[in-house]
């Protein structure tokens, strides 16, 4: 039987591509899915300022015209929760009803611990405002050296993954750490030591595993340069090249300004059917239209330490934003692990656990390690 991984070496050098007719995606060809068990939890209902039906804002992306720029706007709107109109008051009872079900990981750290009892640990980590503060300047979202040597602390004791949205190389100048792995562009490059998480290549950069969307290099390049020309009458707009995808940053753009840059996006996007629009945190994605997402990445990287198919396995992800909730999914459908959500403010989330900021996940992260010298059989 050919393995998930020998699957997508075989994609890597053969770039299989499959096109969905019904929904117009170009998708990766993978290996078969995994068979979810039936006891698969539902997540729990919407609280607070995300009740905003995601998927239905982004579904009218598709009206032409000035309503779809408008529904861009609106989407931008569900996706800033720093947007104070966006973020109605909620009762205690509200509050307190989101709480006792994404409970702090902190309180609960013997509860988890004990869940994990005679099983693998795996870490996959988010960074910004995961491992290092949301900032205005994403160039300057560095995390601090005491985080540094958290981290790097936490790879000594289980095998460690940093997933992100921002590309791989970039990540690991922020992070600079050789001893993990790296899913940059949410997994469609993915990278780390050559052999297991001890031995590395000369120059101590990671090494290439898997990017199922080599194909789709030279059109990112095309779209950036594009973006960088349209966005220039728009103040504070800032375009980022993440070889993998082009991201429009709008956290200092004024919300008046929004619409203007919207358009500014959509007049580029219409010229390439094969790109998609994503959101982040005030951030605008443009990525290919292949299905692969963190999730996807976090089976990859799973099957890559050997871990595809075992029960002794204990995956904990940990971040903040929308696109961790498919990791925090596959968790959930694959009854191991959890996931934990670092938010401030009660969100409609797949995660198990919570934090509020990434102090506590530095505090979250040293109790593990901690615990791991202190039983360094279990």
């Amino acid at each position: 039987m050919v393995s998930f991984i020998e699957e997508k070496q075989r994609m890597a050098t053969q770039n299989v591509v499959v096109s969905d007719a019904k929904s117009g995606i170009i998708a990766v060809s993978v290996a078969n899915p995994s068979v979810f068990p039936p006891s698969a939890q539902k997540p729990p209902t919407a609280l607070g300022y995300i009740s905003i039906s995601r998927k239905k804002l982004l579904k009218n992306l598709e009206i032409n015209g000035g309503q779809r720029i408008n529904a861009w706007v609106d989407s931008m709107r569900a996706s800033s929760p720093t947007h104070l109109k966006s973020v109605p008051s909620l009762s205690a009872e509200e509050r307190n009803s989101w709480i006792m079900q994404h409970p702090s990981a902190l309180d609960m750290f013997e509860q988890i611990i004990e869940a994990s009892r005679g099983k693998r640990i795996v870490m996959f980590l988010d960074y910004d405002g995961t491992l290092s503060p949301i900032v205005d300047d994403p160039d300057r979202a560095f995390m601090s050296s005491k985080m540094r040597r958290t981290v790097r602390k936490l790879a000594k004791c289980f095998p460690t993954a940093i997933v992100s949205g921002r590309c791989g190389d970039k990540v690991y100048e922020f992070v600079k750490l050789a001893e993990l792995y790296y899913a940059g562009r949410h997994g469609m490059d993915i990278k780390g030591p050559t052999k297991g998480l001890s031995k590395y290549n000369k120059d101590k950069q990671p090494s290439v595993l898997f990017q199922p969307a080599s194909d789709f290099l030279p059109m990112i390049d095309g779209v950036y340069k594009q973006l960088m020309e349209k966005t220039k009458s728009t103040p504070g707009a800032k375009v980022e090249n993440n070889k993998f995808c082009v991201s429009v940053h709008f956290r200092c753009v004024d919300e008046k300004k929004w619409s203007e840059l919207a358009q500014q996006v959509r007049s580029v996007l219409k010229g390439y059917p094969k790109l998609r629009l994503t959101q982040g945190r005030k951030v605008l994605e443009i990525r290919p239209t292949i299905k692969w997402d963190k999730g996807k990445a976090l089976e990859f990287l799973l099957e890559s330490l050997g871990f595809g198919d075992c029960n002794d396995v204990f995956p904990v992800y940990i971040g903040d934003d929308r696109t961790d909730e498919d990791a925090f999914q596959i968790l959930r459908e694959r009854g191991q692990g959890f996931g934990i959500l670092v938010s401030k403010i009660p969100k409609d989330t797949n995660a198990s656990y919570s934090l509020q900021e990434p102090a506590e996940v530095m505090d979250f992260l040293q109790r593990l390690v901690d615990w791991k010298q202190m039983h360094p059989r279990m």
